[in-house]
């Protein structure tokens, strides 16, 4: 930790050295690693460790020569020249001798000079949290944060979860549109068990990519090499994945199912229920290689949420050592809510010629959702005697509110998505352009019915700003009115067509190495809402990036990009809080700025980077919202300007000795003016973070390993009570902190195969438990708004998530 410190403070203290470094990690073509690779240069030579991981160094300004050798694979050779002192990343994949060699895959710059982080797939598989997955493993990035370990979504640098966009296979993904807790959110699309290659950009990405503010998910699922299995269990469900090769290896398919119930996390929480939450997913990948010039794809995926919920009672105690308070609520009633999605996709790819390749995309997606509740809850809200010498100590002493309110939903949803879009590559030298269309229809049909009615001290809360109510004082004897009601009906058509076009360029300058990306997005749609007449608008997205490595002793890589980008609205943000839908509401607009650096180095004579980016965005036409768990709720009115700006900080590396970690820093300030009334904090303000992944072993027993995940986010605005005047409530929920353990036993894996007994059927087998929220922290997600009828205040009481909770688990490999 002291030389981290010093290193900090002093980078350019580090290296004195005139010889630039090599590493890299070896495998097979099931990305398994290769341990003991013979590696020989200038008479001198190491082998790789059990995680196929290796590094040396080799003087600059000279041609080296390296050889990597196996007894069980054919041998490969790669010339290395240094210019000056830097990191040269080389993870070839060796092949079988009695294979046929394949192309050897030579990592370098160019994700990192698109400002794209690259993650490592074994991490995804092998992270612990209550979500364990991609998104998991995001939030312990610098800049992306989410204080509800129940979902799988995620803010990035001030957006919310609708500006974030997410790719499989090159085909965007949507999520359901009713869903308003973690709770009942299940399972992510994304199965960890089928993927490649994970790229995250957390701002400032190039065209190719969609129409959001805030960051592009990039997933590409694997084509399986030779038959396998995959099954993993646990005490929150389990997944089952089987890949194969058919019709003389031409067809690959690969299937995953997966089963959750979050039924063990629910009842660690402070509300008691009768709680069945059922999540199911089937996935399928299949590819067809028609001839060498034409590849066949189809991604297929088909979701069930079942969500039974029914409350018994809840207590809840919350305030100050001084004057502590106890929420006691006893409830009547249950909700049931069914989420059924189905998503298909076509996809050619066509190789024209070396040079050129295009590829066709035919996708649809369908969401059907029911959100039916009924429930009755009676409250006492009172003052608990803090005194110690009181006989009532503890006990509630005062009540400052008894009262009861029935809340009621009838609502339903059916939305179909179709498209279908044509990509072009075109090659030339150093020069790469990128182009292609895309045509969407979104038809959706929603119908809404809430209601919510409020009863104190034996008089019916009438809405606000009533007239005529005037209680407890004088008697009102006019019908019962609800305090909240949401009732609509759209029928809503949205017709799109979008198309980008961008220029890369990689090349050198002086011996520098420089990349530079124009491009350009333009999005044209019209929407039809409940048969009335049309609106039609169009946008443009001008992007740029550019990157330079200068040729230093250092190994720097220096990049900037920006540009100006627009979301146009989707059905959610047309809604306006009476779910009556706008189809006037314009995109919101943003100019992106970052400012990046990445910088390796050796540290304790292991390889190590630290990230360094600077954000700004300017907003305008922002269409504010406000955010109960995790349902979005939108002004549709773009009377709204904001801005972010912020850093972000990371530094990863193997701070033990073949593991990789990270730790991640950011610091993020976002303000919105609605209405020229002056700026405020966004519900997305996270002004701080910190983020750990760090992962270890046993030195004498190196099968055992541990895991370790830690979050610290400060706490966002609370929100505020329905109609209220959100600039008169600012009061932030507080800090969300939270560490997640996980121990494991390796039993088999590819480098401890067994030759005789039941064990000789694994690959890979590995038994481990996880212990989730490990200090048992009372962390809080939204707050619930109770009324004082004494002295008509609201206090704003905490809705606390998952206590400690401990997980077994099994994962196996055929």
């Amino acid at each position: 930790m002291k030389k981290l410190i010093i290193l900090l403070l002093f980078p350019t203290l580090i290296f004195a050295q005139k010889t630039a470094l090599v590493k890299g990690r070896i495998t097979n073509k099931y990305n398994s690693p290769i341990e003991g690779v013979a590696i020989s240069y200038l008479q001198k030579g190491t082998t790789t460790d059990q995680n196929g991981n290796y590094q040396f160094t080799i003087p600059i300004r000279k041609t080296v020569k390296v050889t990597f050798s196996h007894v069980s694979f054919k041998i490969i050779t790669k010339k290395f020249t240094a210019r000056g002192k830097r990191t040269f990343n080389f993870s070839p994949t060796l092949e079988y001798i009695n294979e046929k060699l394949e192309e050897v895959v030579v990592k370098n710059n160019k994700k990192e000079a698109q400002g794209i982080t690259k993650i490592n797939i074994n991490k995804v598989k092998n992270i612990v949290g209550a979500n364990a997955g991609v998104e998991n493993i995001l939030m312990t990035l610098p800049g992306v944060s989410n204080n509800n370990e129940l979902s799988t979504q995620y803010n990035v640098r001030g957006g919310n979860f609708d500006e974030n966009l997410v790719y499989v296979n090159g085909i965007e993904i949507y999520r359901p549109f009713l869903i308003r807790s973690g709770q009942q959110e299940g399972l992510s699309f994304i199965n960890p068990h089928m993927i490649q290659n994970i790229n995250f950009s957390a701002g400032g990405f190039q065209a190719k990519y969609g129409d959001k503010l805030s960051s592009v998910l990039d997933i590409t699922y694997r084509k399986p090499k030779e038959f396998g299995v995959q099954l993993d269990l646990s005490l929150l469900g389990g997944s089952f994945t089987v890949e194969d090769l058919f019709l003389k290896d031409k067809l690959s398919a690969m299937v995953g199912v997966r089963y959750r119930d979050n039924s063990l996390f629910v009842n660690s929480k402070q509300t008691e229920v009768n709680f069945r939450p059922e999540f199911t997913d089937i996935q399928s990948a299949f590819s067809y290689t028609a001839s060498n010039e034409l590849t066949l794809n189809f991604l297929g995926n088909f979701s069930l949420n079942n969500y039974n919920y029914k409350p018994l009672t809840r207590k809840t105690r919350f305030g100050t050592i001084a004057n502590p308070l106890e929420l006691i609520v006893f409830y009547r009633g249950q909700e049931k809510d069914r989420f059924k999605t189905l998503f298909g996709a076509f996809s050619a790819d066509y190789q024209v010629n070396e040079n050129l390749k295009l590829t066709g995309t035919i996708s649809s997606f369908n969401t059907q959702e029911e959100e039916y509740f009924d429930i009755a809850a009676s409250y006492n809200l009172g003052e608990v005697d803090s005194n110690v010498g009181s006989e009532n100590f503890g006990e509630v002493k005062f009540s400052q509110g008894i009262g009861s309110q029935i809340n009621h939903a009838r609502n339903d949803l059916d939305a179909l998505i179709n498209s279908a879009q044509i990509r072009a590559t075109l090659k030339d030298g150093k020069n790469e352009w990128k182009a292609g269309i895309k045509y969407q229809t979104e038809n959706i049909k929603d119908r809404i019915n809430e209601w919510e009615v409020i009863d104190s001290l034996g008089f019916s809360v009438r809405p606000p700003h009533h007239s005529t109510n005037n209680q407890p004082y004088l008697p009102y004897t006019g019908p019962i009115e609800p305090f909240k009601r949401v009732k609509a009906k759209n029928n809503v058509d949205i017709n799109r067509a979008s198309g980008f076009i961008q220029f890369s360029r990689k090349t050198e300058w002086n011996n520098h190495k420089v990349w530079i990306n124009l491009g350009v997005r333009s999005h044209a749609w019209t929407v039809n809402t409940n048969n009335q007449p049309s609106k039609s608008q169009i946008t443009f997205s001008p992007r740029v990036q550019f990157a330079i490595k200068p040729d230093w002793e250092k190994d720097m890589l220096f990049r900037i990009s920006g540009g100006w980008y627009s979301q146009p609205p989707f059905y959610k943000e047309l809604r306006d809080y009476d779910g009556i839908a706008h189809p006037e509401v314009k995109a919101q607009k943003s100019i992106h700025l970052v400012a990046g650096n990445d910088y390796s180095f050796t540290l304790w004579e292991r390889p190590f980077k630290l990230t360094t980016e600077l954000y700004y965005k300017n907003l305008t036409d922002v269409n504010s919202y406000s955010v109960d768990n995790v349902r979005i709720r939108y002004r549709a009115d773009n009377i709204t300007e904001a801005y972010a700006y912020g850093l972000d900080l990371r530094i990863n590396g193997e701070f033990v000795p073949g593991n990789d970690s990270w730790i991640s820093f950011g610091y993020l300030k976002t303000e919105e003016n609605i209405n020229n009334q002056g700026y405020i904090a966004r519900p997305t303000d996270q002004r701080l973070k910190f983020g750990m992944l760090f992962q270890d072993y046993v030195p004498n027993l190196p099968d055992l390993k541990a895991y370790l995940n830690i979050v610290y986010n400060t706490g966002v605005p609370g929100g505020a009570p329905a109609y209220a005047d959100v600039y008169q409530y600012q009061n932030r929920l507080n800090d969300y902190k939270r560490a997640d353990l996980g121990v494991s036993y390796v039993v088999a894996d590819i480098n401890k195969q067994h030759s005789n007994g039941f064990l000789r059927h694994f690959k890979e087998l590995t038994i481990g438990l996880e212990l989730f929220n490990v200090f048992d922290i009372r962390n809080a997600i939204t707050n619930t708004w109770v009324r004082d009828a004494y002295s008509k205040r609201q206090y704003a009481i905490p809705n606390f998530m998952t206590g400690r909770v401990m997980n077994f688990n099994v994962k196996m490999k055929f």
